[in-house]
């Protein structure tokens, strides 16, 4: 084996190397950061459940794949709904065989919509390409699980991604609807699983640990988790599968706390 004194990299200003037990206590000192990371955006997103809505008054119109579209229909019954402005349309990069390259990379990393929908939460893409683009393209890139309309009138204008890409989150109290969040630019990179985006909505991710408003729904941690294709409504968690996650955080905190398993 190389001497590491010896070792020559091909990149230049790299760190140093070292053995395998000082690798361990940098990667442990790191960790602190990182899990004060995690606590500091756990907090945020506390603070994000707790910012005031806007209500929308405007009735949007969108088309679909069977038609003219209000708002309400886009939540399709649930009471969270998460709008990504994918721009596809004609003066955009790539037209008309592809959308534009950084919303496609977005699409790209949209996990199953599955699980967002056991959150009573929907996620839509909207562009202002005829749905039979809209069609064609899902189609070609594999983007088939995504709900994805047609804008037809000031919606974009109106909510700030008329002219760049954009992340609304919207909240349905029967016929009310309410603007509870936006984000883009560069908060826009890490948006695509599914806790990132619970983590935008009003609600979360409806999880016990999470410290949101008193009367919010939660549920025991992990036990709602299911099989894309495995998720039915009202149904109790599989019973494995509390078994296993029950003994998988039990290990995880005894670790943590240096107990004996």
């Amino acid at each position: 084996m190389t001497n590491a004194a010896e070792t020559r990299l091909s990149i230049p200003n790299t760190p140093p190397v070292v053995s395998p037990e000082e690798w361990e206590k940098a990667h442990r000192q790191l960790l602190v950061k990182e899990k004060a990371h995690t606590r500091a955006r756990d907090a945020l997103a506390a603070e994000r459940r707790r910012m005031p809505w806007m209500e929308v008054s405007t009735d949007y119109v969108f088309e679909g794949p069977a038609g003219r579209l209000g708002l309400l229909d886009l939540f399709q019954g649930r009471r969270q709904l998460i709008v990504y402005r994918a721009f596809f349309e004609p003066g955009v990069h790539g037209w008309p065989e592809h959308a534009c390259i950084g919303c496609s990379m977005v699409a790209d990393q949209v996990a199953h919509p599955a699980h967002l929908n056991a959150r009573d939460t929907t996620l839509v893409f909207a562009s202002r390409a005829p749905q039979a683009d809209i069609a064609r393209l899902k189609a070609q890139m594999g983007w088939t699980t995504i709900p994805w309309v047609t804008v037809t009138d000031s919606f974009d204008a109106d909510f700030g991604v008329d002219e760049w890409h954009g992340t609304n989150v919207f909240f349905r109290d029967g016929d009310r609807v309410f603007r509870t969040y936006f984000v883009n630019n560069r908060g826009d990179e890490q948006m695509g699983g599914t806790w990132n985006y619970l983590d935008i909505t009003p609600l979360g991710r409806q999880e016990v640990w999470e410290d949101s408003p008193e009367g919010y729904p939660q549920t025991p941690t992990y036990k709602w988790w299911n099989w894309n294709d495995s998720y039915v409504e009202g149904a109790a968690p599989d019973k494995r599968w509390v078994e296993v996650s029950d003994a998988g955080e039990a290990a995880f905190r005894n670790k943590e706390t240096g107990s004996p398993s």
